[in-house]
């Protein structure tokens, strides 16, 4: 099992349709994916995540499509981030921050 960390900003239709609480549900479902998902002030979703490789891709192809009354227009990948500068992730939990 390959571990590895993504940090995904999400830009479209993704806020007030229920992205945060899909994002959670999603990846208890899909399992092995630790992380949290906020807002951001420019209309955006972010997501930071790490857990198993295969889990993580799982993931990012679901946030593609999103709930079903959201509109993904473009998933960035965010580069690495430095500690400190956003929460930390905290093993065996997806939060809603």
């Amino acid at each position: 099992m390959k571990i590895k960390t993504v940090y995904l900003k999400i830009r479209g239709r993704v806020q007030g349709v229920g992205y945060r609480w899909w994002s959670k549900k999603t990846a208890a479902s899909i399992g092995a994916i630790s992380g949290w998902v906020r807002n951001v002030g420019d209309g955006s979703v972010e997501i930071f995540m790490r857990g198993d490789e295969e889990a993580l891709d799982r993931m990012i192809v679901a946030c593609r499509r999103g709930p079903w009354a959201a509109r993904v227009d473009d998933i960035v990948f965010m580069p690495p981030v430095v500690v400190g500068f956003l929460p930390d992730i905290t093993d065996g939990k997806f939060e809603i921050i």
